[in-house]
């Protein structure tokens, strides 16, 4: 009888169940739910309808016991920084506000009034985005301090699912190091910080790594969704489950999580917290195993969702991909821009930049198409650059997992611009990592790199060369 395992992995714009189980050395894939998800207006903010998404996480795991398909565990991975904050009934303080909102706005000079910018990168080794919570935070206690005042506890957005299955209240280490408030030597909560900074300390959870067994399904969830399992830890940052499935055990290797953002780093044993490392905005977020995830955000594939849905609504995402290929126009914008973060209409500020730079102007969604993918390339190019300038290391081959893997036309100028083998996929990485938390776990798979080599030998990788030539492994 098969092993079911269950990773319910939720993006900024959709979520899905994914069933996972292994035959004769082999995981296979099962997707048995997928639903919305996108933010919501809410008190003037861009907020998460976490109610909602509670409602699918149970619907999605009502479907297992439908199908006769009971998971031996269930994981939850989520998108990163963003948290809720609970009162001593366990109810949600305030609004949950999304990562994208404007309310940090500013709240990078009321931090940096406190502690320098550089002695906080020196201590977190997590490079300045608006968005990071040390900054949310900071705006909830210059616009709301009543709600610091009210709060408990704080918990990341998979952590709060895993409380409402479990009820136990814990925070998972890889999405926890995103806050830009966990001291990477130590791999716990910088009190020193957090207290420097005037925010509750009382609120902040034990950490846990992925792997960790929390605890079974509370009696009330049994009784909502009529079975129980384990809940486990898997790597709750969705980047770090992506990892976790780059199917290759080679030292210093090159990887790009390729969706909504482009995440596109390597993995260290300790984290580089240098002022060099600074200057070129890297990271070091947590990975399985305490390994780090060096890495640097690149805006990603949400500029591309964005201009389809504006312009191009009628074509598939290969379509556009393909139309792209045909394009000669040069036109390149800085990817990394903030201005590309949340704009009205993500198409006229690609063509806004264009027209301040004295570019051509992209017109139609294969043009802007184009535009944006040679943009992201030329963002790889420097980022590897900048990695083997730091790091010392050459490397020869990129991996790239996730949503992009599909991106025929993206993968091919990756390989072309850098010089560089890319090697394509798997698609479900986020999914595929999350699963193999659970397995290890479970002892179904022994370590990480025996996972990743069950990953290799379980999906179709295609690689391309720097010539043109793609092959599928």
């Amino acid at each position: 009888m098969d092993k079911y395992y269950l990773a319910i992995d939720i993006g900024a714009s959709s979520g899905r169940h994914i069933l996972g189980y292994m035959c004769n050395g082999k995981m296979f894939l099962e997707e048995i739910y997928r639903f919305s998800n996108g933010m919501i207006e809410k008190n003037g903010s861009l907020c998460w309808d976490v109610d909602q998404l509670f409602f699918h996480i149970l619907a999605g795991m009502k479907k297992c016991k439908e199908i006769n398909k009971i998971p031996v565990s269930v994981g939850i991975d989520t998108w990163a920084v963003d948290f809720v904050l609970l009162d001593d009934k366990d109810n949600i303080v305030g609004d949950v506000v999304a990562y994208r909102d404007s309310r940090t706005k500013g709240m990078d000079e009321k931090v940096y009034a406190t502690i320098l910018e550089e002695e906080l990168y020196a201590k977190t080794g997590i490079q300045k985005q608006m968005f990071n919570s040390i900054f949310q935070l900071m705006a909830i206690k210059e616009q709301h301090p009543e709600y610091l005042n009210k709060a408990k506890t704080m918990l990341m957005i998979p952590d709060y699912f895993n409380f409402l299955l479990s009820g136990e209240k814990v925070c998972e280490y890889t999405n926890a190091t995103t806050t830009q408030l966990v001291n990477p030597m130590t791999k716990t909560w910088d009190m020193d910080i957090i207290r420097t900074l005037g925010y509750p300390e009382n609120i902040f959870t034990h950490i846990l790594t992925p792997g960790t067994y929390i605890g079974m399904l509370t009696k009330e969830m049994q009784d909502e969704i009529g079975y129980n399992c384990k809940v486990v830890l898997p790597a709750t940052h969705d980047t770090a489950s992506a990892v976790m499935a780059v199917p290759s055990n080679q030292e210093n290797a090159l990887y790009i999580s390729s969706g909504t953002w482009s995440l596109m780093g390597t993995e260290i044993k300790i984290a580089n917290c240098s002022n060099v490392s600074q200057e070129h905005n890297f990271t070091n977020e947590g990975g399985y195993d305490y390994r780090f995830r060096y890495l640097k955000n690149i805006m990603g594939l949400w500029m591309i969702q964005s201009v389809k849905k504006e312009i191009g609504q009628e074509y598939a995402f290969g379509e556009i991909c393909e139309m792209a290929s045909n394009e000669t126009i040069a036109s390149i914008v800085n990817c990394n821009n903030q201005r590309f973060l949340a704009p009205d209409n993500m198409t006229e500020e690609v063509q806004k930049a264009c027209i301040e730079s004295n570019q051509e102007v992209p017109v139609g969604i294969a043009q802007v198409a184009a535009v944006i993918y040679n943009s992201l390339v030329k963002c790889y190019s420097k980022t590897i650059e900048e990695i083997e300038g730091i790091t010392g290391s050459r490397y020869d081959q990129i991996h790239i997992v996730g949503g992009g893997a599909n991106a025929e036309y993206l993968n091919q100028l990756t390989a072309r611009q850098t010089g560089k083998y890319v090697y394509a996929g798997p698609v479900e990485a986020t999914a595929i990592g999350n699963l193999l938390a659970q397995m290890i776990t479970e002892g179904e798979l022994k370590d990480l790199q025996n996972a990743r080599e069950c990953i290799y030998h379980s999906f179709k990788v295609k690689r391309y060369n720097p010539n043109n030539i793609k092959e599928v492994l």
